[in-house]
Order: structure tokens, then C-alpha cells, then sequence
């Protein structure tokens, strides 16, 4: 834990202070090749995270009268927000290729809350769905190097092994084997409600985005394949929300949300090697500070509770935004049989009838992850290029 100030308890930038044009909302993206990954892991990761913010508020007014009106004045910020962060993605990078970076994102991140996470039943889960992601990568990579003849890597920028993780055609389970043990509210570390949220809005943004994708393909192939893994993409919005205690109020989790923002934020002005970057970070830092600042009075107000009671005091250590290649390949050679039973984990022998059943309709006719990646192995470069070395050789 930190022993900095309490970095909840800021003002941050108040919300009528918060301004935007649309020249400042679409600026200069990165660039797909010169800057670091994990400048494109952190845009992709706030923009989930800002769209879920939006998200959540916009759910919570439909059943709130008296929060409409303060929440619509946080939302627009908030849609702004992810605006300029997600017109920070380039136009050079394929509807592939940004898949691709997408599911860096969610293997990289989820690696790195796996091994913060307090709760071992909770850190289980993350390590679960993070072997599933994995394979997705792997899978995408596959059909970007023969759709599109690229190398995967050249996003990766040799930070993720491309290589298969729990099998996709295995992923697929019945929506009751992918609800998990919630935590406790009264008990639970901040660091466990700030984790569930963060992949939560991840892999919801995921899903989303390959939903909206996947049917503007003319490959038929490339088409099955994003249905087949938005159907996992769900599971996992199913499984990771599923850890939140449900009876946390609407504003207990909006409270937790926009810690969760401020919390991300700091983390990736912490980490931001592009200085450019780094300033809209700090920029956003202080407007989420406002942002909890306006949540926190509306929770004093309505919940008549001190914030603290949820947050206390202490920030937690930043979110590493790093290479997690190691502990992936740990977690593959220990976890990769793993199934589930209801809510437990267990032996390939031991899953659901009910998943079993369930996965043997969905592939009955076929299995697209497997269609694609059919003798692909990754290596350095394309198979075109690899087809037409050898057709020099045998020249």
C-alpha cells in the first residue's frame, strides 16, 4: 500500500471547469508503430473504462429521479472524455489489428490485477479468464496473418506470446457456470471492488467492440470467428460483474466506480512514456477527482454516509503497466485444464453436464477459432512472406 496523501480526499478540477472543443476532443492519435504498446494499452483500457462510466450512470438515472440531473452533467464530461481518448487510436491500424491490441490489453491487465488482487477466489477468476483471452489472441493473430498478410507482433511489439491458451472451442459454457462468489461489501478490500469494476468495463468495451466488427467483414470465416468470441466476451462481462456484491447501492458503486477512474488514471500517469499522453492523463486525473468529489457529496447526501466508510484513506499501489510474459506462462502450465461447476473452478473431468451440453450445440456445425488457426504457428514475419521465401529457395 501507498503511504501517500489521500489521493480521494482531492478537489481535483471542478465539473463546471471541465470544457472541451472539438479540436481538443480530436487531436493527434499515437502512432501505431513508434510509440510503446503500452501507450495503445492504456488508451484502449481508459476508454473502456470512461464508457463504462457512462454506462452505469446512464442505467442508474432510468430508476433515480432526483440523481438525473446531477448524473447528466457528469456524463457529458465523461463522454467527452472518452472521446479524446479513443480518437487517440490511429487510423493505420486495422479493425484486426486493433483486435489484436485489445486482446494485449486484457491479457496484460488482467495478468496484472491477478497478481494484485487480495481475494485468492477472486484472483482465481482473473487467472481463468485470462488464459481464455489469451487464446484469443492467438486465434485473431491467425486471421490477421491470412486476411490481412501482418504480423500480430508488430502491434505486440514482442511484449505477449502468441501462442494458444485454454482452447477457444472449449471456452464456451451455460450462463449458470459463469456467475461467481460476489464479494462482500462490508469486507472486502477497495483493491477487490476497484479490480472488478476496471476488467468488467474492459471486457465489456471488447465486447462491444467485436459485436459492432465482426458483421462488417466480407470473409466468411473472420465473421464466424468474432461471433464465436463475443459470445466468450460476454461470459467473461457475466463472470467478472458476477464478483460485485449486488447489494451495493447505486451510488456505493458509482462511489467505487469513479475511485476506480481516479485510481487508473494516476496508475497510467505513473507508467506514460509518451509526454504528450502523459499531460491528458493528468489533465483527466484531476476531472475524475471532481468527478468523485460530485459522487461523493450526492452519497454524503442521499446514502447519508461518510465516503470514507468504502474508500477509506489509503490509494493503493499503482497499476503496473508492464510485461506480464512470465507469470502467463505460469498460470498456462498450472491452470490451462481448469473448467467450471456453478461457481467452482475444478478439473476438466469435473465440469457442468450443463457446459458440456451447451458447447456441443454451439460446435456442432463448426468451430471458427479452430478453422482459422488450422497449422498456424507464429513466427517471425507473415506466412506470405514465409510462402515466398521458400518459393525463392526452391528457385
Amino acid at each position: 500500500m501507498s503511504s501517500m496523501d489521500n489521493l480521494w480526499g482531492g478537489r481535483g478540477t471542478p465539473l463546471d471547469q471541465q470544457r472541451f472543443s472539438w479540436r481538443d476532443m480530436v487531436g493527434q492519435p499515437i502512432s501505431k508503430l513508434d510509440d510503446d504498446a503500452f501507450t495503445r494499452v492504456r488508451v484502449i483500457l481508459l476508454n473502456g473504462l470512461e464508457l463504462d462510466a457512462l454506462r452505469l450512470k446512464n442505467i442508474a438515472a432510468r430508476f433515480n429521479r432526483e440523481l438525473r440531473a446531477p448524473l447528466a452533467r457528469i456524463r457529458r464530461v465523461e463522454q467527452h472524455q472518452a472521446t479524446l481518448v479513443n480518437w487517440l487510436l490511429s487510423a493505420d491500424h486495422s479493425p484486426l489489428e486493433t483486435t489484436v491490441a485489445y486482446e494485449q490489453v486484457a491479457i496484460e491487465v488482467t495478468a496484472a490485477v491477478a497478481q494484485a488482487e487480495p481475494d485468492p477466489y477472486q484472483a482465481q477468476t482473473y487467472r481463468f479468464g485470462l488464459l481464455e483471452d489469451f487464446d484469443h489472441l492467438y486465434r485473431y493473430s491467425a486471421m490477421l496473418d491470412r486476411l490481412e498478410g501482418k504480423d500480430a507482433n508488430n502491434i505486440l511489439q514482442g511484449y505477449t506470446d502468441i501462442v494458444p491458451g485454454r482452447p477457444t472451442i472449449e471456452e464456451h459454457r451455460h450462463p449458470l457456470d459463469d456467475l461467481r462468489n460476489p464479494y462482500e461489501r462490508a469486507d472486502a478490500h477497495l483493491l477487490t471492488k476497484m479490480h472488478s469494476t476496471l476488467i468488467t468495463a474492459a471486457e465489456y468495451q471488447t465486447h462491444d467492440y467485436y459485436m459492432n466488427i465482426g458483421p462488417l467483414f466480407a470473409d466468411p470465416v473472420a465473421r464466424l470467428l468474432y461471433a464465436e468470441i463475443a459470445s466468450i466476451e460476454e461470459q467473461h462481462v457475466t463472470q467478472y460483474g458476477a464478483l460485485q456484491d449486488p447489494d451495493e447501492s447505486w451510488l456505493e458503486k458509482m462511489l467505487i466506480h469513479e475511485a476506480t477512474e481516479v485510481y487508473t488514471y494516476h496508475s497510467c500517469v505513473e507508467s506514460e512514456t509518451n509526454p504528450r499522453l502523459k499531460a491528458i492523463w493528468e489533465r483527466f486525473l484531476d476531472y475524475e477527482l471532481g468527478h468523485l468529489n460530485e459522487v461523493s457529496e450526492l452519497f454524503k447526501k442521499f446514502e447519508r454516509r461518510d465516503p470514507q466508510e468504502v474508500l477509506g484513506t489509503v490509494v493503493p499501489d499503482p497499476l503496473p503497466f508492464t510485461p506480464q510474459r512470465d507469470f502467463v506462462r505460469q498460470v498456462l502450465e498450472a491452470e490451462v485444464s481448469l473448467r467450471t461447476n456453478g461457481t467452482e473452478f475444478v478439473p476438466q473431468d469435473q465440469e457442468s453436464d450443463l457446459s458440456v451440453q451447451q458447447r456441443a450445440i454451439l460446435n456442432a456445425e463448426v468451430s471458427p477459432t479452430n478453422t482459422v488457426s488450422a497449422g498456424y504457428q507464429w513466427s517471425p514475419a507473415t506466412e506470405l512472406n514465409r510462402r515466398a521465401n521458400v518459393l525463392d529457395k526452391r528457385s
